[in-house]
């Protein structure tokens, strides 16, 4: 199978990339790393330095004889989709929808898009979440991404072309950016190891659901066959809160800080837990690696990349 992979240089999408090669697929890599970087970029890969919304991408995907196209290119920044907006959605969503087109006249068969379960839904009173709650993203990022989702069913409907959008809970692990403000796992492992304190927002009882790169991995192998439904969300379904993860990587990384609390955000979600039971019922996935471990497995990956 060809595959497109973009955003391929990137945290998530690299990691990807590497499966569906390993597998036997033919892997194609749009990134403009911006956010990516071109050590990640497979050496096995075709790799075009482009952004997603550039004229060309149709000539990539339509020379390349796309069938399926993993859509990872993003601009991630949560609060900074609140401070420029704009920029958010000429990235989040007119560049996935000139994806999509170009995608769709050169006749590929499936889309896989990468979305949000935590800045989709908002608050939520009853977790883990599933599917069938109701959306209510309270940030242009989250809006963007169910924007996008909107214009997969449109792509469906109108021209039966077929997508898999998997709605990630807290993804972490190795190759995780650790600047900007998300990746606390990456962040946090980081400045422990650079013997730098980190400042918890709030009292650090806020939760998150976190989900460990190489299942996030699995599911995007399981997206490539036919899906009973056109949503799933991924993640483990339980909470862990910041404090959590603080004691956790201190203890890892055989460091003594304390716990040292700053100013609550501004609109930060509460709690947060997705339902992983759709998928596991369609296609078999569930996640197998548990916080501990993977937390371990984190830390050490950028343990070895400070030697």
């Amino acid at each position: 199978m060809n595959i497109l992979v973009s955003g391929g240089g990137g945290f998530i999408g690299s990691h990807i990339a590497d499966e569906y090669i390993s597998l036997g697929h033919n892997v194609v890599i749009i990134d403009n790393l911006s956010a990516g970087f071109e050590e990640f970029v497979n050496p096995k890969a075709k790799f075009y330095n482009a952004d997603i919304r550039d004229e060309k991408v149709g000539k990539i995907i339509s020379e390349n004889k796309i069938d399926v196209i993993n859509h990872h290119a993003a601009k991630i920044n949560l609060r900074q989709s609140v401070l420029d907006p704009v920029s958010d959605a000429e990235i989040n969503i007119l560049g996935a929808v000139n994806l999509f087109q170009k995608g769709f006249e050169a006749g590929i068969k499936k889309i896989i898009f990468a979305s949000s379960g935590g800045a989709i839904y908002g608050e939520e009173e009853s977790l883990p979440i599933s599917e069938e709650q109701p959306t209510g993203p309270k940030s242009p990022y989250g809006i963007n991404k169910l924007a996008v989702e909107k214009y997969l069913y449109y792509y469906k409907t109108v021209h039966g072309l077929d997508y898999t959008a998997l709605r990630y809970a807290n993804a972490y692990g190795p190759r995780q950016s650790t600047s900007g403000e998300s990746g606390v796992i990456a962040i946090l492992s980081d400045m422990l190891l650079k013997g730098k304190q980190f400042v918890i927002n709030g009292d650090g009882k806020q939760t998150r659901d976190y989900v460990y790169i190489s299942d996030i991995v699995k599911a995007n192998v399981l997206a490539l066959g036919k899906s009973k439904f056109d949503v799933y969300n991924i993640g483990r379904g339980k909470e862990t809160t910041v404090n959590y993860i603080f004691k956790k990587l201190n203890d890892i990384a055989g460091t003594s800080f304390k716990e040292n609390h700053g100013p609550a955000k501004i609109g930060e979600q509460r709690r947060s837990a997705l339902s992983y039971k759709r998928i596991e019922n369609s296609l078999g996935w569930k996640p197998e690696t548990g916080i501990d471990e993977g937390l371990k497995l984190t830390f050490e990956f950028f343990k070895q990349r400070a030697k």
